[in-house]
């Protein structure tokens, strides 16, 4: 039997299948944070083509926290609208809808990547006042009214993407946006009790995912996605993230997606099929936490071959759904196994 195509039941939300569209920003939303028509489109194809859960892309808490000016925000009651129709269509057109929540923190306010990608001279906030690469700016250190100022900004965010209709909300702790700047050591150099050793690193990151725990329902989960390793000498590692994995498992975090890098520019990363799923396969096995592999997963075989391993429990795609909305339908068929599918839309394929 398929793993691929088999459900898997998160609390009370019951995904059809273990394939999602990973969050990918689309640069697409309107100066205010909005929804706009492309993601109206762009969400429910996928959902359509046949994936079991959509993650909407990283969406700021705050207006100073999106990665560019055209990043989906979620930090006024004016976002509502857009996000609760994308919701609905999501779930529409076949999948659970989900929602990653997320604070770029010292890598905030850069143009979109056709438009060159460079800073555009924001404030910036963050652990210490180390800029992610030259011509960005410093951030300002987050003292402990700003933390907790951003804390509730994402108990806030979580409130009203549930309002929406999202099923499922992901804690952006990756890529060296905020929370993940917070627990390298190759970003996060303070000295008072958010800072040093690991358990001090991990201290603010964990408090945000224990404050979004308590008002999310019990019955949907909570997902987080961290970067397993910086990839660079003296940073974090994967010991790092199985013991960070403890710590949110025991907070009632319910699946970890386990990307890596992003925390600090030039670092050299193996980059092959398949390269990041180790991490996935440590922390489900080591620390019994449901995980997500992704990273350059492109074949139904490939998928399906690591979670009969036990090295998974879902597999994300980007570019793969990015190219092709129906990937999902035609994996079916090379696996045999015939789709599930909203009976409306049955007939069209």
């Amino acid at each position: 039997m398929s793993l691929l195509f088999s459900p898997l039941g998160l609390r009370n939300v019951r995904l059809k299948n273990r394939l999602v569209l990973s969050p990918m920003c689309q640069y697409s939303a309107t100066e205010k944070g909005e929804v706009t028509d492309w993601h109206l489109l762009h969400y429910p194809t996928r959902a359509l083509g046949g994936v079991g859960l959509v993650l909407v892309e990283a969406t700021a808490v705050e207006p100073l926290g999106r990665i560019s000016p055209h990043d989906l925000g979620i930090w006024s009651e004016a976002h509502l609208p857009g996000l609760r129709e994308l919701a609905r269509r999501i779930r529409e057109a076949g999948a659970a809808p989900g929602i990653q929540l997320a604070h770029a923190g010292r890598k905030a306010g850069t143009a979109r990547p056709w438009e060159g990608g460079k800073p555009l001279g924001w404030r910036v906030v963050g652990p210490s006042p180390i800029p992610f690469n030259a011509g960005y700016p410093v951030p300002e250190p987050l003292d402990e009214a700003g933390m907790e100022r951003i804390l509730e900004a994402f108990v806030e965010g979580a409130k009203r993407a549930l309002e929406a209709g999202f099923q499922v909300i992901e804690l952006h702790m990756a890529h060296g946006y905020l929370l993940s700047s917070f627990l390298s050591p190759l970003s996060n150099q303070r000295t008072d009790a958010y800072g040093g050793s690991l358990e001090n690193r991990m201290r603010f990151p964990l408090q945000v995912a224990q404050a979004v725990r308590e008002v999310v329902p019990p019955e949907l989960p909570l997902l987080v996605r961290v970067s397993a390793t910086d990839w660079g000498e003296g940073g974090w590692g994967l010991e790092d993230t199985l013991a960070f994995a403890e710590k949110l498992k025991a907070l009632g975090v319910d699946l970890l997606d386990c990307s890596s890098g992003g925390v600090v520019p030039g670092v050299k990363v193996p980059v092959a099929p398949g390269f990041q799923v180790p991490f996935a396969d440590a922390v489900r096995k080591r620390v019994g936490m449901r995980t997500g592999a992704v990273g350059l997963l492109t074949t139904p075989e490939q998928m399906e071959t690591l979670l009969q391993a036990g090295s998974a429990d879902l597999i994300l795609l980007g570019r793969v759904l990015l190219r092709d909305p129906y990937f999902p339908l035609r994996a079916a068929k090379a696996l045999g196994v015939a789709p599930e599918m909203p009976p409306q839309y049955q007939r069209a394929f």
